[in-house]
């Protein structure tokens, strides 16, 4: 498994978003935080105990195998 993600894959991967296209909609126009930060670069990378807000809703990056 990487040790990072890229956030875009990572909303897709989690559910919130269907396309990439959604992603980076959301994405560029502030609708989404990383570590309690607005985030506009959709290939932000992400690494295992970041979090992301999302729509009220708070995710954990967890990317350890297991």
């Amino acid at each position: 498994m990487s040790e990072t993600i890229k956030l875009d894959q990572f909303l897709k991967f989690c559910g919130e978003v269907s396309t990439g296209g959604q992603a980076k909609v959301m994405i560029q126009s502030g609708q989404v935080q990383v570590n309690g930060e607005i985030e506009t670069r959709r290939g932000r990378k992400l690494v295992t105990g970041d979090r992301v807000l999302i729509a009220g809703k708070t995710l954990t990056v967890n990317l350890e195998e297991g």
